[in-house]
């Protein structure tokens, strides 16, 4: 027989509470044949991620030992290992890596990467895992609501989908046609004006320096100030970097506001990397390199993963929606929080965040609505004066 595999692992912390979901399919007619998801205590991701997988791998076997797999995952870094292209250097992977190795023959595992979005179903399985572990429960597939997307007919790229059974999203999630949205609360998403480390575009995160504005980058605040005025902004607040609180002051000052300070907005810390250049952290670190942009969970040396800037920022996010409902807020941050913030309201995977790029003192907005559904209103708006 041939089967798919469809594997996902998520940690709350990372590391933190995990839990891993996996499904095994019958590749010729989309049907799930198995759904199991567990709790492993605390792990991160990764671990998170191969025990996912192994799982599907052992639940084949038990169904046909010969059997021919396509595993499918969302994670490039076990993807990537599994099939060879990366070594394999952290100590808590190489024997997972190796157990996966032997469940089946390698000759009958093909591994393939896939975006987040179609690995829903395994995702959702994790999740009620770690739902279940934190109200002192055992996940049991007589609970579970993953299989609902298979019994419509909606088979994640399988061949068989029936367009009749699967449901058009609600109309209230439609942004621009304005069907009982409400009003939103507008988050200007303005990044700092230019540093030393900007200008030289150096890894400059919260791990390391936190160099001042240069006269430009005042320069460039005092011009956005002006450019903002008439946005109709009721509240700032800013990540406690002196380049974001100087660049808040500057605003605010010219807005008649005050400045309210939100550790959760600070940039990413960048390790062992902070100061330096790319091609810099790519000569001294080319694997760690490699793994960090292909893996949202794997962060620099001594730092901080994009996984974990994610979680922080959208905590700050609902604090100040919470604070300030339908009210238009200047958010001062940094480059990662901002794509972070950009990526949810699009609910776009991970690697966009390597596919938009961020002038300094340059201004994004959207709009978040009550029941969740956010608006991109526009991107990059740069008021720079040079």
């Amino acid at each position: 027989m041939r089967f798919i595999v469809e594997a996902d692992g998520g940690s709350r912390g990372n590391p933190g509470p995990a839990a891993y979901g996996t499904v095994v399919r019958d590749a010729e007619t989309g049907q799930v044949l198995v759904e199991r998801a567990e709790y492993i205590g605390t792990g991160t991701n990764n671990v998170a991620e191969y025990k996912g997988l192994i799982a599907g791998l052992r639940a084949v076997r038990e169904i046909d030992p010969d059997g021919e797999v396509e595993a499918r995952l969302d994670s490039k870094l076990v993807v990537e290992q599994l099939s060879g292209r990366w070594k394999i250097k952290h100590p808590s992977m190489r024997p997972l890596a190796l157990e996966a190795q032997r469940v089946l023959p390698p000759s009958q595992v093909t591994y393939v990467w896939v975006p987040r979005e179609r690995n829903k179903h395994a995702d959702r399985l994790a999740n009620e895992a770690l739902d279940a572990a934190a109200k002192g429960r055992t996940w049991s597939s007589s609970t579970s609501t993953a299989e609902l997307s298979a019994s419509r007919g909606a088979v994640v790229d399988g061949p068989v989908v029936d367009e009749a059974e699967v449901e058009p999203p609600p109309t209230d999630t439609q942004v621009g046609w304005d069907v009982g949205l409400g009003v939103p609360t507008t988050f200007l998403l303005l990044r700092h004006g230019e540093t030393v480390h900007t200008a030289r575009k150096l890894f400059s995160g919260s791990g390391g320096d936190d160099p001042p504005l240069t006269a430009a980058g005042e320069a460039e605040a005092a011009a956005v100030a002006a450019a903002l005025t008439g946005r109709g902004i009721t509240a700032v607040v800013t990540s406690p970097m002196r380049r974001a609180r100087q660049t808040a002051d500057i605003v605010a000052g010219a807005l008649g506001l005050a400045v309210r300070e939100v550790d959760d907005l600070r940039e990413a810390d960048f390790g062992e990397w902070e100061g330096l250049s790319f091609a810099e952290v790519r000569e001294r670190w080319p694997d760690e390199l490699v793994a960090w942009l292909a893996d949202f969970s794997v962060p620099p040396p001594s730092g901080e993963s994009f996984a974990e800037v994610d979680m922080r920022v959208a905590r700050a996010r609902d604090k100040v929606i919470a604070r300030h409902p339908e009210g238009t807020v200047l958010v001062v941050s940094h480059v990662t929080p901002i794509k972070s913030l950009v990526r949810r309201a699009l609910e776009a995977p991970p690697v966009s965040l390597l596919r938009m790029e961020l002038s300094s003192a340059s201004v994004t907005e959207i709009h978040w609505y009550a029941n969740g559904t956010a608006s991109l209103r526009s991107f990059n708006e740069n008021a720079r004066t040079r």
